[in-house]
């Protein structure tokens, strides 16, 4: 069996994810590889004025929640032991942003938490589920337990 050499981990701040982050960072330490770090914050859409909604938007929330992002990642990162030249905060599909840096960093892993919905959920897709399909490398999708 071929060892890992490097691997990313896709942390979503959203969910209870510290199962994801431990067993990742156990993964690095038994194949002594590269960990990495990667958010990407969904593409958000604004209204638009045709909609006929009246809100003001003086606020950039793409800027702030990148702005967080890169925040909590660092912090995250400090308490990994991960180089800050180690982490990414991408704007995008989340399936597609993480799979770009995998390949473009020769990523032999990404560790991604999943649910393992069934039904009505698995037809609508999870990032996990767009991961594993577009991943060039391996993926490891940790279940996440719903609450």
């Amino acid at each position: 069996m071929e060892r890992y050499k490097h691997i990313l981990l896709a942390v979503d701040f959203f969910e209870p994810a510290q199962v994801v982050i431990d067993r990742a960072k156990a993964l690095a330490q038994t194949y002594q590889a590269t960990l990495s770090l990667i958010h990407v914050v969904d593409n958000m859409p604004l209204p638009d004025a045709g909609y006929g909604l009246d809100t003001a938007y003086n606020v950039d929330l793409t800027g702030e929640m990148i702005a967080a992002a890169k925040n909590k990642l660092s912090d995250l990162a400090k308490k990994l032991g991960v180089e800050q030249d180690r982490l990414w905060v991408e704007l995008g599909s989340p399936k597609l942003e993480i799979t770009r840096i995998a390949e473009e960093n020769q990523v032999d892993l990404i560790v991604v938490g999943s649910h393992g919905r069934h039904g009505f959920a698995l037809l609508l897709g999870s990032t996990a589920n767009g991961i594993l399909h577009h991943a060039k490398c391996d993926v490891l999708a940790v279940r996440l337990q719903d609450n």
